[in-house]
């Protein structure tokens, strides 16, 4: 049996190769190419670093036996060689009945049957002979290890699996902050990219600040700044082509709106004919008085903006023109002591306007300007705009009390970092039950110039449904923000868990109770497969970093020892176990360092991903680099095991 797996294997792979050598020699190049047509893509820098050890005569070309070493090198890894030869008898073949036992006792695949086990046969088996008898080689076992059925990912969780079907106050929904920025907030570029690049992510809530632009044209742009302007029109247009690409539930347009009632009035038309049946401008029979499920608000853009007037008026003016019609509203900004300072200013609009009226005021009326508990603003909303504002009412936040007394289904409240922060820290029961009944919005402190982020972990806890970030800023929060909308088919929407929806039953993320269904979760880092080389000498010390985000008690990273000279195929063997008491809130991020002690750290590349949406077994982790570019075929060779109590 030997000889003849070993006559069909060496007749396999010459078939594949002897082409490129017709000519003799190949180059580095030829093999990079090579290694590709044979289904195992590698980073050139690694491909030449082989090919340099094995070009004996350094000729810059190699026979086939030097071609089939760096194969070997690059597909038999001794780690995956491991495995496979401890559920073969003769360390040549994989029978059937052993890989279903692999695939259960490992991979905790439980529904694994006869069917499915030659499904994976005949699918990743190249060498026909060993296929046909239902077998699988180390290459075909090779090929099921590296591929996408082994990532760490759920399959399940790549898909919409949780219910659509409740009100989208339910739901974490993906939210940007001043999504036209692509740099700073004040003198940066205002760019269409950042709209279609955060659609492409999934974003479902787009922040759009719109101004009285020259021949009656509205344009979008960070208000008294030097940044870019943009049409509105254009960046309608591009929200309309993007809008539902990458998923179908409803985009929520945040208008920060400083526009005429004349200009206000053009955006309506714009919109209106751009986006056609698209855009919600009327209640749906079924929620007249409840905030629709995403189900129901499939392919539907929602326009977020202040309303004038009631849901039942906005019905009876359907068809009417209102044209020329602006009605005035008076905003009341609260400043309770209870809750919150009031001293800073959380938006670049709350500083504007309080730097005019200290320019307005006299003297005599400042200390009453500070003194005060409520201010009012003016504003003109033109009817025909207000019109279109149907589920998604914007309020300013007043404090806790007022909601549960006066607020409305369809109004969603916003309030900067520093206020939610300081509430969900002091006042997190009573957070999470303003935030079951209505949709709340965080945004990022106007200080942040620079368009940096906070950790939105923090207000995901107390269920705050849109936590808007600068997409444009990578790091740490962007990767946590990614790898929560991973789940549920990267859609937009994750359903919050029901500690978050119910409550009863008094969930309080700063001290949560011992009754829920911890996770121990147990992870053996193995190996690293072709991490990306920043540096040609391939020198460095590459150390792997596991943190865990999610309640304050449950944030914790372990962190592996340094392996020196080796991106190519560094091994660890390191088991690290986590106790994590609220899993349904927690994210792990997975962190690839090369350590510099004198520039410090540097990133490789992560990947971060709910800890609800692992797999267990043997598993591959992804890299993607700081700025979320995919660096396949760079990943961690792991081994993961849980259960919850």
């Amino acid at each position: 049996m030997e000889s003849h797996y070993e006559l069909a294997e060496a007749r396999w792979f010459m078939s594949k190769i002897q082409d490129y050598f017709r000519g003799g020699k190949i180059s580095a190049g030829i093999t990079h190419k090579l290694l590709e047509k044979l289904d195992f893509p590698c980073h050139f820098a690694h491909v030449k670093r082989i090919f340099k050890e094995n070009d004996r005569h350094n000729q810059g070309r190699i026979t086939t036996e030097d071609f089939r070493t760096i194969y070997r090198c690059i597909v038999h890894r001794e780690e995956i060689v491991e495995i496979f030869n401890t559920y073969t008898e003769n360390r040549k073949i994989l029978p059937e009945d052993s890989l279903i036992e692999f695939l259960t006792q490992e991979q905790y695949e439980m529904e694994m049957d006869e069917s499915s086990s030659v499904e994976i046969i005949q699918k990743y088996e190249p060498i026909a002979e060993v296929k046909n008898e239902r077998q699988m080689s180390i290459e075909g076992f090779a090929r099921y290890m590296f591929s996408s059925e082994c990532l760490l990912f759920k399959e399940t969780c790549n898909t919409v699996y949780q219910d659509m079907n409740k009100p989208l106050n339910d739901y974490y929904i993906s939210s940007s902050h001043n999504t036209y920025l692509i740099s700073d907030q004040i003198l940066g570029p205002s760019d269409i990219w950042g709209y279609i690049s955060a659609l492409v992510k999934g974003c479902r809530c787009l922040e759009i600040d719109c101004w009285d632009g020259a021949q009656n044209e509205p344009i979008v742009y960070h208000g008294y700044t030097l940044t870019s302007k943009l049409l509105f029109k254009t960046v309608i247009q591009a929200i309309n082509k993007y809008a539902f690409v990458t998923s179908d539930y409803p985009v929520v347009l945040s208008l920060e709106n400083h526009c005429s009632p004349g200009q206000q009035e053009v955006m309506t038309d714009i919109l209106q004919s751009t986006f056609g049946d698209f855009l919600l401008s009327d209640i749906l029979d079924e929620f007249p008085d409840s905030l629709p499920s995403p189900e129901a608000l499939k392919f539907k853009i929602l326009v977020k903006n202040k309303k004038v007037g009631t849901l039942s008026e906005t019905r009876e003016r359907l068809g009417t023109d209102k044209r020329g019609i602006a009605l005035d509203l008076e905003e009341e900004i609260y400043e309770n002591e209870d809750e919150d300072s009031g001293k800073e200013p959380e938006t670049w609009d709350d500083f504007l306007s309080r730097v005019k009226e200290e320019q307005e005021a006299d003297p005599s009326t400042l200390s009453g300007i500070a003194d005060a508990k409520k201010k009012i603003r003016k504003l003109r909303v033109a009817l025909a705009l207000s019109d279109l504002v149907i589920y998604t009412k914007a309020e300013k936040f007043r404090n806790f009390q007022y909601s549960r007394v006066y607020q409305q289904f369809n109004e969603t409240t916003s309030m900067g970092e520093s206020r939610a922060r300081k509430l969900s820290k002091l006042r997190a029961h009573e957070f999470i039950f303003h935030t079951a009944a209505f949709i709340t919005r965080v945004y990022p402190k106007f200080t942040r110039a620079d368009s940096s982020n906070f950790n939105p972990q923090e207000f995901w806890n107390v269920g705050c449904q849109m936590v808007a970030l600068n997409f444009q800023t990578p790091g740490l929060p962007m990767d946590l923000q990614n790898g929560k909308f991973l789940d549920n088919g990267g859609s937009g929407y994750v359903l919050k868990p029901d500690f978050l929806r119910d409550t009863t039953l008094g969930f309080n993320p700063n001290e949560p109770e011992g009754d829920g269904h911890p996770v121990t979760l147990t992870i053996r880092l193995i190996s690293g497969i072709q991490l990306p080389v920043n540096v040609p000498s391939n020198t460095s010390d590459i150390i792997v970093i596991i943190e865990v985000y999610g309640v304050p008690n449950d944030h914790m990273k372990q962190q592996s020892r340094a392996v020196k000279n080796n991106a190519f195929s560094p091994r660890w063997n390191e088991t690290f176990t986590f106790l994590i008491q609220v899993p349904e809130l927690a994210l792990i991020r997975f962190v690839v360092e090369t350590q510099g002690f004198l520039s410090g750290n540097e990133l490789l590349g992560q990947y971060t991903l709910p800890v609800l949406c692992m797999n267990k077994g043997y598993r591959r982790v992804p890299l993607f680099s700081k700025s979320g570019a995919n660096l396949e075929p760079s990943s961690l060779f792991i081994y993961v095991w849980y259960y919850r109590e």
